[in-house]
């Protein structure tokens, strides 16, 4: 074997943690190395591949699409060599730290329950839960797992449904008292709609009727839990998940407005999506996509009461 194809690994590793950490001294802190010597080992990989991976300016560094493409395939290459290392370990188990984002709404109610339970199964996976409703970019952001409420666009990603729900339109009794109770799509303009304040993948909110406008929302909230309080408070109408509203409908703090237009829309699926392929995944990644998709079952029936 050549000395440079036995380096090889090692050169991604470093490419990784530059990338990882966001400049050349950090990843030399974090190596071990100087950051001259890390400077000079990404400018051998780019002059052995033909290509700039990363764009260096003075305050920061910037993938080149090369580069990310690079990145992705480092990162499987890495995480390949470490299941083989610990496959090779007797009695060993998966281990490391792996980063969940999810909505405030379902991991309040679907993840954080199974917490214990994953923790006392698998004492040495440690779990990084980041609640936002925000639609992350998974490298970017370096998350390994994003749990996604709607359809799925095509994408790098791959994905494992864990359940469905329906959306409807609700409203505090007092707020249609106030208002009136919208019947058709049209009515909507003249009603207060709660939404979100931060780009989504939509808005939020369906388009209820053929050729109808959806109006702007009235009122703007960071996550799907506020939207849901400031309904029960009666600001306006919201537009929730089944299992948030089911025991608030029920105990007739919150009523289903139903418009004679509206589209029937199906019910909303939820998956667990991530980067790359199954046998490709790292085994503390792959044991946690086992036990969301064994345990986190997403329905409006099994809804907590967080």
């Amino acid at each position: 074997m050549k000395r440079q194809d036995a380096n090889r690994a090692g050169e991604m590793d470093i490419f990784v943690r530059v990338v990882d950490t966001g400049g050349f001294a950090p990843a030399a802190r974090d190596a071990g190395m100087t950051p001259s010597a890390v400077s000079k080992l990404i400018t051998r990989l780019e002059q052995r591949l033909g290509t700039r991976l990363l764009n260096r300016t003075t305050r920061q560094l910037q993938l080149t699409p090369e580069g990310t493409a690079f990145h992705e395939r480092c990162i499987r290459i890495l995480a390949d060599i470490a299941d083989a290392e610990q496959a090779a370990s007797i009695g060993s188990q998966p281990r490391g730290r792996v980063r969940i984002s999810v909505n405030v709404p379902m991991g309040r109610r679907f993840l954080l329950p199974l917490v214990p339970h994953f923790a006392e199964q698998h004492p040495n996976i440690m779990l990084d839960i980041v609640l936002t409703d925000m639609v992350i970019d998974l490298l970017e952001d370096r998350t390994d797992i994003a749990i996604r409420h709607g359809p799925m666009a095509s994408s790098r990603l791959m994905a494992r449904k864990l359940g469905e729900t329906q959306m409807s339109i609700v409203a505090a009794p007092a707020y249609l008292a106030r208002h009136g109770v919208p019947e058709t799509c049209d009515d909507l303009a003249r009603h207060l709609r709660i939404g979100f304040n931060y780009r989504r993948l939509h808005d939020g909110w369906p388009v209820l009727a053929k050729n109808a406008p959806v109006p702007p929302v009235s009122m703007s909230a960071s996550d799907g839990d506020t939207v849901l309080d400031l309904t029960l408070a009666g600001f306006g109408l919201g537009h929730l998940a089944g299992f948030q509203t089911r025991r608030h409908i029920e105990s007739g703090r919150l009523v289903p407005v139903v418009l004679s237009d509206a589209c029937a829309l199906p019910p909303i699926p939820t998956h667990a999506v991530y980067l790359g392929h199954g046998g490709a995944l790292p085994a503390r990644i792959r044991t946690v996509l086992d036990f969301l998709k064994a345990h986190m079952r997403i329905s409006d029936e099994l809804a907590g009461n967080i």
